[in-house]
């Protein structure tokens, strides 16, 4: 594990509870379970380790896939071409592990007198499942992080593979709650008299009760989101309430309410890890097709945010390209508002913003009939992304009069959401997993084959992470054989 999940999570010495069955758990009985670590000691734990894994590999994947970076070498030329291999420490010591696994304790330890702790936990759980659940498809969720039973004994070795559209939308005969009842009762709990609350131990608000009860309905808004496809009279009916109710969400433009964990150069982020002080550094850079792109854009300044300018201009490097790439102190990298003012790791990692959630209102304003204006919420979202990059209100003024066919929908329903994704999709550098979720469910941005494709199928985008090694020799529950990353997750386009 990276520095930081070392200093929180392994001194907990929880790594030896598993909410999915690993090959050295041959047995159910754990003597050396922890089973009383202090909820104060927990919750700062599971939202480090729920930040760090949806931007280490999975993100660094998605990344590629996504074409904002190109890979050079290593397993970063293999994403960039589609083949994604067993993602074994993301699946199994990330998200089960360290995270889900931690949850579960937070929530049975804090429950019955402190539901304020239980009620963030259960907030995010649905944050950590649901992205899980829409890079693998069907993953566990209602057995895992269960933990041991009053004997000992670990109740689901084994955990089922529950569907993604029971996930999302729950199953009371197979006893799964949906994502959106999790959360909730989530925001219940975060409202009910509770003994203990969170105070410096809750690393993004400070214990600031309001602003989870913000992040918890702007989950909504991403979850009501994803299943659009499927369930729209969900989607409009979920972000109807939350708008016409007033209903607090994350919605400051200048950011005072993001979601933003915290990071230090003396316990990095992972892209820095990634990229500059990793043990495999210097293996993405800049894609031409991002930079292609911002130019079209007018961008030049927010991009000189997100990544670095080792010459005049920015250089890039294409998508699956077989030729030599620049040589390392002449490419651009990630920059300040991915990896610190000094480049040192120092940066946040950004879960939910206003950003996002003003170009998802923009959408289903757009294409759900919510209420609002679709160009305002559009506009909204383009100026908390540029203040969240550490543009000046001069700048974005600037830029909006400069650019008013770019900051203004037009044309067709279908191209103002191309617009909107598009702007969005820029807005998330550093969030590329998000990325991946809204070009498989609109089809947008418009992207390109990279030069030389291979994986499952070299002629088709991957859909789907492939399940884990680990996990397929371990657990009985997981699907076999795999679904290969070409079959569509459930609500996909």
């Amino acid at each position: 594990m990276k520095a930081i999940i070392n200093n929180m999570i392994c001194i907990l010495i929880l790594t030896v509870i598993s909410s999915c069955s690993k090959s050295y758990l041959d047995v159910n009985t754990n003597p050396n379970a922890v089973v009383d670590v202090p909820a104060k000691t927990l919750l700062p734990t599971t939202t480090v380790g729920m930040a760090f894994t949806f931007s280490n590999e999975t993100a660094r994947a998605a990344g590629l896939l996504m074409q904002y970076n190109a890979g050079i070498a290593g397993q970063a030329a293999a994403y960039d071409q589609w083949n994604i291999g067993s993602l074994d420490n993301s699946w199994s010591n990330e998200i089960y592990t360290n995270v889900v696994t931690n949850i579960g304790i937070l929530i049975k330890k804090t429950q019955a007198e402190n539901p304020a702790y239980a009620g963030i936990a259960k907030l995010q759980l649905a944050y950590t499942i649901s992205m899980t659940t829409d890079l693998w498809g069907d993953v566990p969720y209602s057995q895992a992080g269960q933990g041991f039973d009053a004997n000992g004994v670990l109740l689901y070795p084994q955990p089922r593979f529950d569907a993604q559209q029971d996930i999302y939308l729950g199953n009371s005969s197979s006893n799964i709650k949906s994502l959106f009842d999790l959360v909730k009762e989530g925001l219940s709990n975060i409202a009910s008299p509770s003994v203990l609350k969170p105070g410096s131990d809750d690393l993004v608000y400070g214990g600031d009760l309001s602003k989870w009860t913000r992040f918890g309905n702007s989950l909504l808004l991403k979850l009501a989101l994803q299943v659009s496809n499927k369930k729209p009279d969900i989607t409009a009916s979920t972000i109807n309430d939350i708008v016409n109710n007033n209903k607090p969400i994350i919605d400051a433009v200048d950011g005072s309410l993001d979601f933003n964990v915290p990071f230090t150069k003396t316990n990095p982020n992972a892209y820095y890890l990634q990229d500059i002080g990793g043990s495999i550094p210097n293996n993405q850079m800049l894609s031409t097709r991002f930079l292609a792109l911002e130019r079209s854009l007018n961008d030049s300044l927010r991009l000189s945010k997100f990544y670095t300018k080792p010459a005049p201009t920015f250089v890039a490097y294409d998508n699956g390209s077989p030729f030599v790439a620049p040589t390392a102190a002449n490419r651009s990298y990630y920059g300040t508002y991915v990896v610190g003012a000094t480049r040192g790791g120092e940066a946040p990692i950004r879960l939910i913003s206003a950003f996002r959630n003003y170009f998802i209102l923009a959408e289903a304003a757009l294409r759900f009939g919510v209420s609002g204006n679709p160009n305002a919420y559009y506009q909204n979202g383009i100026k908390a992304s540029m203040k969240a990059a550490g543009l000046t209100d001069a700048d974005i003024t600037a830029y909006f009069t400069a650019n008013p066919t770019i900051v203004n929908l037009s044309g067709t329903d279908d191209e103002k959401l191309q617009q909107i994704i598009t702007q969005k999709y820029v807005a998330s550098v550093g969030s590329a997993v998000e990325s991946y979720n809204d070009y498989r469910r609109t089809g947008y941005p418009v992207l390109t084959q990279p030069l030389q494709t291979a994986g499952d199928d070299p002629n088709v985008f991957p859909q789907r992470f492939p399940y884990t090694n680990s996990e397929g020799t371990a657990n009985p529950n997981q699907p076999n054989p795999r679904p290969k990353t070409t079959v569509k997750v459930w609500w996909a386009l």
